[in-house]
């Protein structure tokens, strides 16, 4: 099975930049690169932080690219969104409690999207009645669970960006990890950082956006920095026992091969003839 995780696509003004790109621009360019490179995944999540402070403009253009793409597309919410707004344009992701979740199923498992959106707070929130519905939907799973959310519940060490995190990352690891034999891995977004480790025993990783990216500043305290590293997006491979992340820097053109420099297959048929 192949996946493709997008996230903090910050969709604004058109024209606007942040942190001197277009971010506009840059998701078009991700999503064309992703459905010419990989037309047989099986969808793409994009993990939150689709707008850049919750326009309802965005979801508009948002939803016509989900419309012209020819990949499913299934959209998490994040810190810089706004979820009513959102749910005027996208109604039908609304779950029974009005929250943007819904359990998607899949060649390899089934998907479980989460909304740990917050109103006027970059953290993340999961209360008791996102909880219930998490656990009961793990409870009812009958295959391999991927979790897909925007706040990163494992913290990154880096103060500004922890300050932010899945506050209820405590409630929201005692019901993941009641259930860790059936969660295959979370995916999650928010932190625009390449980043792989695991929470409550549960493998985790996230890439960096697809406009602007983060740095690992650990001396910083107070504020985030943007660096000029590439923009991405993931493409995920999973089985029934195994889970492969690679980030795609899709404005990267590819290795160039220097004229007269052997390539692998040079090198392992000079190695086999000594």
């Amino acid at each position: 099975m192949k996946l493709l995780q997008l996230t903090d696509i910050h969709l604004t003004i058109p024209g606007q930049t942040i942190a001197g790109r277009d971010p506009n621009a840059n998701f078009a360019k991700a999503l064309n690169h992703a459905a010419e490179q990989h037309p047989d995944a099986e969808a793409v999540f994009i993990t939150g932080d689709l707008s850049d402070w919750g326009e309802k403009a965005d979801y508009e253009l948002l939803r016509r690219h989900v419309e012209r793409c020819p990949l499913p597309i299934h959209l998490c919410i994040g810190n810089h969104d706004d979820r009513p707004t959102f749910l005027e344009v996208f109604p039908e992701l609304a779950d029974e409690d009005g929250h943007v979740q819904q359990v998607l199923a899949l060649s390899a498992g089934d998907a479980i999207v989460i909304d740990t959106w917050g109103p006027e707070s970059h953290a993340g929130h999961y209360d008791s009645a996102r909880l219930a519905w998490l656990h009961n939907r793990l409870a009812e799973a009958e295959r391999q669970v991927f979790l897909f959310m925007h706040h990163n519940p494992a913290p990154t060490h880096i103060p500004p960006m922890d300050k932010i995190m899945l506050l209820d990352a405590e409630a929201f690891g005692d019901v993941v990890a009641a259930h860790r034999e059936k969660i295959a891995h979370i995916f999650h977004g928010h932190c625009h950082l390449p980043l792989s480790g695991s929470f409550r025993g549960i493998p985790t990783s996230a890439p960096r956006g697809t406009n602007h990216a983060g740095w690992p500043n650990y001396s910083e305290a107070t504020f985030l920095s943007n660096s000029d590293l590439p923009e991405s997006y993931a493409v995920i491979f999973a089985d029934h026992g195994s889970v492969t992340v690679q980030m795609i820097e899709f404005g990267y053109e590819g290795a160039v091969r220097v004229e007269g420099s052997p390539d692998y297959a040079d090198w392992d048929r000079a190695t086999m003839a000594r």
